[in-house]
């Protein structure tokens, strides 16, 4: 089928079948200073000696005719400078002729990974041979939003290394660009600290359930190598109980039972104690390290989810509000941001935040904060009505978790957020949707979709992420709407090519899960609901 995942932005293709000549067929790049480029390049030569894809689209095929050979692919890049940020230029062209050699132009190390990738996915096996069926191809592409995550949450259970690196293959198979890495949250702590020591000894689920800074350093150099950022969240002050298995002095509503559902959106319950002064040293602490661990520019601090019926409850919060007129536990929280959030400023750092933050408590942060959107979907417009540039992630079409019922031993009933979200879900939802100020538009930066991780391991990652989060990184990419037609894509051919891929990372390992019977794949129009527009 040589489909393309995500469709490029311009993507012109022939009809005349090329022949990689694998005896001799190298690819070659106008720099060496780069890292990034090298390690890519080694990476796909690589794969285009040893994949050997057939779609299955393609099962029954017979031997095709070519007309000429490709003996090398030219990756030529303007600048071997490698800054991965919100600015990267991402963009590259790819020309693959009838005869001869293959190009990549790009601007960066980072356009020039991804025009790699688009290579590889047109390469196909046919009769023992490997080909570029409809050539020549011509590829003008670069991506609609500048920012196409995933965060994957490892605090609720824990995912290995190895698990990790997958996944940024498989991100990188999909042009995705953030790993949003919601490290820690209420259940562990498993990242090793230097500051503070304690948090992993007692707030690591075992030993061998931590992740030490040189981990982190081969995860970081890892993902960038395939053109990905690391951001790291640590949210504060909120969903903040394990810190008190080390720190129970700067805590509040430490692990209240039976009745947690007060206290906390779930077990165990404990928030920071926003009144008490050691707590904000102890977040400075926390800001200053990992600040200087995480290289990327964005450091996330979470700030929602918070139940202030938690500080009501606690003595010291109490006492403080007594003993300052004029002061609430709003003003606190919002007293708290202004803090936590100058520190993230004062490290050199871009501050993320989770939308609560700006409406919920009365703050107005620095409008270079980024705000991610996810209580609903009109969230995205209400964050950029006020200035924010944003993130779009609302659960109601981003959140992969949903759908496996309640996490709760004794409960009976559904998820918080309800059923399974589908590609088809996924895929249809526009980011910019009830935005019509074109410069308003402009503050949307992208979306992340959100794997957490209460009913979600290293066993189950891949089919959980694999192959919706592909749907959305197509709608990241390129969007939905087809250039040649300037209407929404058709959906049949869609799933084709989305089936067609899934199959591809199934080859590269991705254990992504199957969306059709095999039935339908050789017969697709008769897997078509009538009644559907």
């Amino acid at each position: 089928m040589g489909a393309v995942w995500p469709m490029p932005s311009s993507y012109q293709v022939g009809s005349i079948g090329v022949e990689i000549k694998r005896s001799d067929f190298m690819i070659k790049s106008n720099v060496t200073s780069s890292s990034v480029v090298n390690a890519a390049v080694e990476r796909y030569q690589y794969l285009l000696e040893h994949e050997y894809y057939q779609s299955p689209y393609d099962y029954d095929e017979n031997a095709l005719k070519t007309s000429g050979y490709l003996y090398a692919l030219d990756v030529n890049v303007q600048s071997a400078q490698d800054v991965l940020d919100l600015e990267t230029d991402e963009s590259y062209s790819l020309e693959i002729p009838i005869e001869g050699k293959a190009v990549i132009n790009a601007a960066t190390p980072f356009g020039a990974v991804r025009g790699l990738e688009t290579f590889s996915q047109l390469v196909s096996a046919n009769s023992g041979r490997k080909l570029v069926k409809n050539a020549p191809v011509k590829i003008s592409d670069s991506p609609k939003f500048s920012h196409r995550g995933i965060l994957l949450d490892t605090s609720r259970n824990f995912y290995h290394v190895d698990s990790i690196l997958r996944t940024l293959d498989a991100m990188a198979y999909n042009k995705l660009n953030v790993l949003h890495w919601h490290i820690v949250d209420a259940f562990s702590w498993p990242v090793e600290s230097k500051v503070h020591p304690e948090l992993t000894e007692k707030g690591a689920y075992t030993s061998d359930m931590r992740y030490s800074y040189e981990e982190i350093k081969k995860i970081i150099n890892y993902a960038k190598n395939r053109a990905i950022r690391v951001m790291p969240e640590f949210n504060m002050p909120g969903n903040t109980f394990i810190i008190g298995d080390a720190h129970p002095e700067i805590m509040s509503c430490l692990n209240k039972q039976p009745n947690w559902d007060k206290f906390a959106t779930e077990p165990p319950s404990g928030q920071l104690n926003i009144a008490d002064p050691r707590a904000v040293s102890f977040a400075f602490d926390i800001i200053t390290e990992y600040s200087r661990l995480f290289v990327d520019l964005g450091f996330h601090l979470g700030g929602g989810s918070l139940n202030t019926d938690c500080w009501k409850e606690d003595p010291v919060v109490e006492l403080y509000v007594r003993d300052h007129p004029g002061e609430s536990i709003e003003s606190l929280v919002k007293g708290w941001y202004e803090q936590t959030f100058g520190k993230v400023n004062e490290m050199g750092k871009i501050t993320f935040a989770r939308e609560e933050t700006i409406l919920n408590y009365n703050y107005t942060a620095k409008n270079t904060t980024i705000i991610e959107a996810w209580v609903d979907e009109e969230s995205v417009s209400k964050v950029v009505e006020r200035g924010y540039r944003a993130i779009a992630s609302p659960w109601s079409r981003y959140y992969l978790d949903c759908g496996h019922g309640s996490w709760l031993s004794n409960f009976d009933g559904d998820s918080w957020c309800g059923s399974y979200k589908g590609w088809q879900q996924i895929y249809s939802y526009n980011p910019l949707s009830n935005i019509t100020d074109v410069e308003k538009q402009k503050l949307v930066l992208g979306g992340e979709v959100a794997l957490w991780s209460a009913q979600s391991d290293e066993t189950s990652v891949d089919r959980n992420l694999w192959p919706r989060a592909a749907a959305f990184a197509e709608i990241m990419w390129s969007g939905s709407i087809d250039p040649d037609t300037n209407s929404t894509r058709d959906m049949g051919k869609v799933s084709q090519r989305l089936t067609d891929h899934r199959f591809r990372m199934v080859a590269r390992g991705i254990m992504a899960e199957p969306l059709q019977p095999l039935w339908c794949i050789h017969h697709p129009e008769a897997c078509m609901h009538p009644s559907a527009p």
